[in-house]
């Protein structure tokens, strides 16, 4: 077999980032200087969620766009994280609102997620969102299952009767990358850990991908061979979902881990982001 060809997510967004570039610069001429704006809501102090809103900010300033970091203490409430939410829908300066997963335990992060405004909700995380992208409607999608069918559209992988296998069914991961998935013509399974046979169902997968959330936890024996391997796990170690040093000899295309699935996250996040925007100027 052929050497598997890398789906090379880093290469893919700092190509976007290029022209997003100079969208936001028309953006600005267009509208008097004003600058499309990024909000991002940190509760808590947890490390790893500090550094991943650091990392949108540092992609929002590298494309010339702003952000508006609001960190609220561990120790906040539903009800004030709404009126935050709130206020931030009700600001025509922002233009698009994300909130860092995941929230402390007190927080009922699902109405948290619905609070916010569909048009804002550039990170896909509203059940409306979920509802319209699944029907087909124009919305914006999940950021992460959203990155990766850029990376397969770039890489001109056919999805047109594939048979996909989504290993996890989390609702801004697993859920909404099925339903994209489908929405191109895809066969779709969904694994989780009520599946049976999980290795059975995996050896049948065109395309694979990874939502589990837990180290190596895909053998590389499980993979069929000339397989499409989607790794959306990123583990202490640079690890992914998949036991990738194992399995790429079994694919004919791989994302790496890390610069696969994680940067084109954060790519679809700002060019929402700039879309939302570019509404929103068209609008005023």
């Amino acid at each position: 077999m052929a050497e598997p060809l890398i789906l090379d997510g880093k290469k893919l967004a700092k190509s976007i980032e290029e022209q997003l570039r100079g969208r936001v610069e028309a953006y600005k001429q267009k509208n008097g200087g004003r600058t499309p704006i990024l909000a991002t809501i940190l509760v808590g102090n947890d490390p790893a969620s500090e550094t991943y809103v650091k990392m949108k900010g540092n992609a929002c300033a590298r494309v010339g766009m702003a952000s508006k970091k609001v960190h609220l203490p561990e120790s906040t409430t539903t009800a004030e994280l709404l009126q935050h939410i709130n206020k931030l829908n009700n600001d025509p300066d922002v233009h698009g609102i994300l909130l860092q997963h995941p929230v402390p335990r007190q927080i009922d992060e699902r109405a948290a997620f619905d609070a916010i405004a569909l048009e804002k909700d550039v990170d896909g995380v509203t059940c409306l969102g979920f509802g319209r992208m699944s029907m087909g409607e124009q919305v914006y999608g999940s950021a992460t299952p959203a990155g990766i069918m850029k990376i397969l559209q770039h890489y001109n992988i056919s999805l047109d009767g594939k048979h996909a296998v989504v290993v996890g069914r989390s609702p801004i991961l697993g859920k909404p990358m099925s339903m994209m998935l489908l929405n191109k013509n895809a066969t779709v399974t969904i694994c989780h850990s009520r599946t049976k046979d999980l290795p059975s169902i995996v050896r049948s997968a065109d395309i694979l991908v990874g939502a589990v959330g837990k180290p190596k936890f895909i053998q590389g024996d499980w993979i069929k061979e000339g397989a499409v391997l989607i790794d959306a796990g990123y583990h202490p170690g640079n690890v992914g979902d998949i036991d990738l040093e194992n399995a790429i000899s079994h694919s004919s295309a791989y994302t790496p881990v890390p610069g696969g699935v994680g940067p084109m996250t954060i790519s679809v996040l700002i060019s929402q982001t700039m879309e939302a925007a570019e509404k929103n100027g068209d609008a005023s």
